[in-house]
């Protein structure tokens, strides 16, 4: 709970949406790993506070599916679902390829620069071996992309459902090796098809982009048993 000492809170934002955005990175981060235990108690020493917005943090967590309220236990980072995983992922492919053949249909280059400048952003964090920052450029990524549709439930819809997902791809951001210039190279492939209005390269950039994920959990469960549902 003590790996990010820089993190202090600002008055200038909501309490609880700072402290869930701490145990969020937390989680994502595997600093909690999965069937950890969360301790209100400690939380609310940490930044001075009250145990109102802890909770407030922390059902807003439980509805994304991160943690698990469990009466007179407390409560408990969730563990992993290969099941809901991969449904998870299923969803998302679904989604964001509807996205990217959109885009090259109807083009829109404010989304695109603003894509390709999020790009060097994330060789410059690669290089630095900075997965947490790296996979939340990621999110800013295909987020930016969802957006420019138009229509504002998209991006709700994939950060819903990515909560399943978020601490798989940590894992395969920190655990294999070259995953940081595959993803940058994926991402290329994607801007590069919808900046030259190819619907179909878009759909098969986003495909593999979206089922590298796929070839991490074969190998995933093996290695960490612990950190998964037997169910």
């Amino acid at each position: 709970m003590d790996s990010n000492p820089l993190f202090e809170l600002t008055p200038s934002r909501s309490t609880s949406q700072q402290v869930f955005e701490y145990i969020r990175d937390e989680i994502v981060g595997m600093e909690l790993s999965p069937g950890e235990k969360i301790p209100e108690n400690l939380l609310a020493e940490k930044f001075a506070i009250s145990r109102t917005p802890v909770r407030a943090a922390l059902a807003k967590l439980e509805s994304l599916g991160f943690v698990k309220v469990l009466p007179q236990r407390g409560t408990f980072v969730t563990k992993l679902s290969i099941q809901k995983i991969l449904e998870a992922r299923f969803l998302r492919e679904a989604i964001e390829v509807a996205v990217a053949c959109d885009l090259a249909e109807d083009f829109k280059p404010a989304a695109i620069e603003r894509c390709n400048e999020i790009l060097v952003q994330q060789k410059g964090v690669a290089k630095k071996n900075d997965a947490l920052m790296f996979q939340k450029l990621d999110d800013l990524f295909h987020e930016t992309l969802a957006n420019a549709t138009g229509f504002p439930r998209v991006s709700e819809v994939v950060k819903a459902e990515k909560a399943h997902i978020d601490r798989v791809r940590k894992l395969s951001l920190t655990e294999y090796s070259g995953q940081y210039d595959q993803v940058i190279a994926q991402h290329s492939e994607i801007l590069k098809a919808i900046q030259t209005r190819d619907a179909a390269k878009a759909k098969l950039a986003m495909q593999s982009h979206m089922r590298d994920l796929l070839t991490f959990l074969a190998l995933v469960p093996d290695k960490h048993p612990e950190y998964f549902t037997q169910g």
